[in-house]
C-alpha cells in the first residue's frame, strides 16, 4: 500500500473526531515509530509504499484512535521537560502545565537551600515525570518519590532507568497516616512537591473523552464535598517532614486557589505564592515552612 493512500484513510476515518491538523500529526508520529518513515520521506517520494506487516500496527493504531485512546498510550511513550517517558493506562499522561511546575522549582531552588545536596520528595509520582525531571536538572539532588499504585511505581522505575537517574520509589498511601513512617529513608526534605488528584466529579463534563475513558481515575478525581483531601494530608505531612524554610509546591485545581491559600496559612506556611499557568489559570501554589 502507498503511504499516501494510508494517510488518506486516516484522514477519512479520524478528521471528524480530531481535526485535520491533529490527524496529520498522529499519522506521522505513527509512521515514524512503526516504519521509520518521516513526513519528509513521504514528501520526497510520493510513491513510497509499506508492506502488509508494516501496515498492521498502523491499522491497529487507527482503530484505537477511533476509540479515543490517547496517542501516547498507543505509542507507549511521550516527552516531558525534554525527556522521554514511557506511559501506559496506569499513569497519567504528563501535561505542559506540570512542566511549568517543574520549571518553577528549578528556577527557585537556589533560594531554598544552602546545601549542595538538595533533598526532594515527589508525592503521587505517577510516571515519575516530576521527580525524574528534577533529579535530572538539579545537580546533586537526592530525590524520593511516593505513589499509592504499585503499577505506577513500576513504570516510574522504568523511566528512572531510561533517564539515568537514581530515585528512591516507595509505595505509600499518603491518606493513611499509619504508612507515613514507611515513606522515605530521608528524614527531612528541602522540597516537597505534589500534583495530586484534584478534579471534582462535577467538573467531568469539562474533560475530553480520551481522558475520561482512558486515564486512571485514581490519579484524577476527588469527591465534590472534599476536593482538598490530598492537599490537606500532604500539607500536614510536610509540616513534619520539611526542613525549616523548606518549600512546598503543588499543582492545583484552577477553581480552588483561594481555598489553597487558606489551607497553607492554616498549617503555618509563609511566603505563599499563587502562580498562574500559560493559560492564565491559577495552577500552582508554593509556601515555605516557618
Amino acid at each position: 500500500m502507498l503511504v499516501k493512500e494510508l494517510k488518506a484513510i486516516f484522514h477519512k476515518e479520524l478528521d471528524t473526531i480530531y481535526g485535520k491538523d491533529e490527524v496529520f500529526s498522529f499519522f506521522f508520529m505513527l509512521t515514524e515509530a512503526y516504519c521509520n518513515i518521516s513526513r519528509l520521506d513521504v514528501a520526497l517520494d510520493t510513491a513510497l509504499s509499506i508492506t502488509k506487516e508494516e501496515q498492521d500496527p498502523l491499522f491497529r493504531a487507527l482503530e484505537a484512535l477511533k476509540k479515543n485512546t490517547p496517542i501516547q498510550y498507543i505509542l507507549g511513550e511521550t516527552e516531558f521537560y525534554g525527556l522521554p517517558f514511557a506511559v501506559n493506562e496506569n499513569t497519567l499522561i504528563p501535561r505542559p502545565e506540570t512542566e511549568e511546575l517543574v520549571q518553577l522549582i528549578i528556577d527557585a531552588h537556589p533560594k531554598q537551600s544552602g546545601t549542595d545536596n538538595v533533598s526532594i520528595l515527589d508525592i503521587g509520582t505517577g510516571s515519575g515525570c516530576i521527580a525524574i525531571s528534577l533529579a535530572k536538572n538539579i545537580v546533586d539532588s537526592v530525590v524520593c518519590a511516593l505513589d499509592v499504585s504499585a503499577k505506577a511505581i513500576q513504570k516510574a522505575k522504568e523511566n528512572a532507568v531510561l533517564n539515568a537517574v537514581n530515585i528512591d520509589f516507595v509505595e505509600v498511601d499518603i491518606l493513611d497516616e499509619s504508612t507515613w513512617g514507611l515513606a522515605t529513608r530521608v528524614s527531612k526534605f528541602d522540597i516537597i512537591v505534589s500534583n495530586p488528584p484534584y478534579v471534582r466529579h462535577l467538573e467531568k463534563q469539562q474533560m475530553q473523552a480520551n481522558v475520561l475513558d482512558n486515564e486512571p481515575h485514581l490519579a484524577l478525581f476527588v469527591e465534590d464535598n472534599d476536593p482538598l483531601v490530598f492537599y490537606n494530608a500532604i500539607t500536614k505531612f510536610a509540616v513534619t517532614n520539611l526542613k525549616p524554610k523548606g518549600a512546598l509546591y503543588f499543582e492545583i485545581n484552577e477553581y480552588l486557589g483561594e481555598e489553597m491559600i487558606a489551607l497553607l496559612e492554616t498549617y503555618g506556611f509563609s511566603n505563599i505564592k499563587l502562580v498562574q499557568d500559560m493559560f492564565g489559570k491559577d495552577r500552582m501554589i508554593s509556601g515555605l515552612k516557618v
